[in-house]
C-alpha cells in the first residue's frame, strides 16, 4: 500500500457513467482527487505512474455485508485485516455488522469502529443494531446511530424475531430513511438445522434447515414493510421461492431490497458430502439446492435482487476444525467475491459486465444512501481496477483475512482486483 495521493493511470478502460468499457484512456489524479481524463497523458515528476494494460477500471466496489469481529473477536478479524482483505477483493467500501462484543447497538461503538477504520484505504460503515444488545426485547437508539454515522440497522446473526419490535423498526426506518436488514429466519423451523433439508441430509444424517424457515419469516417483513411504509432489506438470500416473494413484492410497490452471496449462486447442498463434511461449506443460510443456485441467478439477472455481497464471516482455525455440527456457521468471502462473479454471471452470460458492476458498484450504496463514486473530473477518487481473464490461484499466502476458512482455497479461479484506490491511498493486490 502506498499513500499516493497523486497518481497516473495509463491504458484504463473505464466502465459506468458515462464510459462502458471500450475506450482506453489516462486517468490523473491529484490529492486524491481525479483532476483529468484523456487519451493520452504525460507524467509529471511529483506522480506515482501505473500502467494498467487495458485493464478495466469501474467506481470503488462495495460490499454491504461483512463481518469485521472488531470490538470483541479480534481473534478472528480486525478492522484493519477485514480492510486488507476488502482490499485485496477490490472493496473500497464495506458495511459491518453489529454482532460484535459489544453490539453495535449505540452511538459511542459506531464511533469506535468508525474511528479505528479512519486510516485505511477501505471505508467502513457501520451498521446499527435493532435492539439492544441484540437481545430482540427493545428497540436500540437508532436515531442517536445514525448522527454517529450508522447506515442501517440489523440484529444479523440472528432475526429480528418480535413481530412488533420490527414493525417499530420499520416505522422508525421510514422516519430515518435508513434499510432495516434482517437475518430472515424463522428459529422454531430452523434450528437445530446443520445445513439444508433435503435428500442430501437425509442421506447424511444431518439435522437440516428447510426453505420454509426462510421464506416465512420474508413474508412476515414484506408484509410489515407494506404496512408501516419501512424499508425491509432482505440479508444473504438463499432459496427459489424467497426470490418469488421478493419478486412480486417489487411488483406490489412495497419498499423491499435483498442481496445474495456468490456462495449462494455457485455451491449446493451436495458439497458437503462431496468434500467429506468439510466446515467451510457449512454457513448459514445454508448452501441449498441446484435449483435455488439458478434461481438466484436468474433474480440477480432479472433484477429483483439488487446486489451481491459477501458475508464475509471470518472464525479462526480451531473454530472450525471441529466435528461439522460444532461448527460456527459462515465463510470469508470478500477475497474471492469478483473471482466467483466471474464465473457464474460474467462467463455465463447471465449478466453483462455494466450489469454485474452496477451489483458491486451502484446498487448497495443506493439501499444505503451512500455517495455512489463517479469517473468524473473534479470528482473524489473512489476507483477499483480489475480484470475479467487472468487466471490465478487463491492460495493460503494470498490470503489477508485474519482466518482462512473459505471453500475456494487451492482453487483456480479467473478474474481479479488488481488494485483499489480510496482516500488517497494506492494498493495495489500482487499474486
Amino acid at each position: 500500500m502506498s499513500h499516493t495521493p497523486n497518481l497516473l493511470l495509463q491504458n484504463v478502460r473505464p466502465i459506468g457513467g458515462n464510459f462502458d468499457g471500450t475506450d482506453t484512456v489516462d486517468i490523473r489524479i491529484a490529492e486524491g482527487q481525479i483532476v483529468e481524463i484523456s487519451a493520452e497523458l504525460d507524467s509529471k515528476e511529483d506522480e506515482e505512474l501505473h500502467d494498467a494494460n487495458g485493464s478495466y477500471l469501474s467506481g470503488g466496489w462495495m460490499d454491504m455485508h461483512v463481518h469485521l469481529r472488531e470490538p470483541g473477536y479480534e481473534h478472528k478479524e480486525t478492522i484493519e485485516t477485514g480492510c486488507k482483505s476488502a482490499a485485496f477483493g477490490g472493496f473500497t467500501e464495506v458495511a459491518c455488522m453489529p454482532n460484535t462484543n459489544p453490539a453495535i447497538d449505540s452511538r459511542d461503538v459506531v464511533e469506535f469502529v468508525k474511528n479505528n477504520a479512519e486510516q485505511f484505504s477501505v471505508d467502513v460503515h457501520p451498521i446499527g443494531c435493532v435492539s439492544k444488545e441484540r437481545k430482540g426485547k427493545s428497540i436500540a437508539e437508532m436515531g442517536d446511530m445514525k448522527e454517529g454515522g450508522a447506515v442501517a440497522f440489523s440484529d444479523d446473526g440472528d432475526p429480528v424475531y418480535n413481530s412488533q419490535l420490527m414493525r417499530v423498526a420499520l416505522e422508525y426506518s421510514s422516519m430515518l430513511d435508513m434499510p432495516i436488514i434482517n437475518h430472515e429466519e424463522d428459529l422454531k423451523l430452523s434450528r437445530p438445522g446443520h445445513m439444508h433439508e433435503g435428500r442430501v441430509s437425509a442421506r447424511l444424517g444431518l439435522d437440516g434447515t428447510p426453505g420454509i424457515a426462510e421464506e416465512t419469516m420474508i413474508a412476515r417483513d414484506i408484509l410489515l414493510a407494506k404496512f408501516t411504509g419501512g424499508h425491509i432489506h432482505v440479508a444473504h438470500i438463499s432459496t427459489a421461492k424467497a426470490v418469488d416473494l421478493v419478486r412480486q413484492a417489487k411488483a406490489d410497490g412495497v419498499n423491499v431490497t435483498t442481496e445474495v452471496c456468490p456462495h449462494h449462486f455457485d455451491l449446493t447442498d451436495e458439497e458437503i458430502e462431496r468434500r467429506d463434511f468439510d466446515t467451510n461449506v457449512k454457513m448459514h443460510p445454508p448452501l441449498r439446492t441446484q435449483k435455488d443456485v439458478e434461481a438466484m441467478i436468474e433474480g440477480l439477472a432479472d433484477g429483483t435482487i439488487d446486489a451481491i455481497c459477501t458475508d464475509h464471516a471470518p472464525h479462526a482455525i480451531q473454530e472450525k476444525e471441529v466435528e461439522f455440527i460444532y461448527a460456527p456457521n459462515g465463510i470469508i468471502g470478500l477475497e474471492t467475491a469478483w473471482s466467483i462473479s466471474v464465473r457464474q454471471l460474467l462467463d455465463s452470460g447471465a449478466l453483462e459486465l455494466a450489469e454485474l458492476i452496477t451489483k458491486f458498484v451502484e446498487k448497495p450504496r443506493e439501499i444505503l444512501n451512500i455517495d455512489i463514486p463517479k469517473i468524473e473530473e473534479g470528482t473524489p477518487a473512489n476507483l477499483t481496477l480489475f480484470n475479467t481473464d487472468q487466471e490465478w490461484s487463491y492460495r493460503e499466502e494470498l490470503v489477508q483475512s485474519k482466518s482462512h476458512n473459505s471453500p475456494y482455497l487451492g482453487e483456480s479461479l479467473k478474474g481479479r482486483a488488481e488494485a483499489i484506490y480510496n482516500n488517497g491511498q494506492f494498493v495495489i493486490n500482487t499474486i
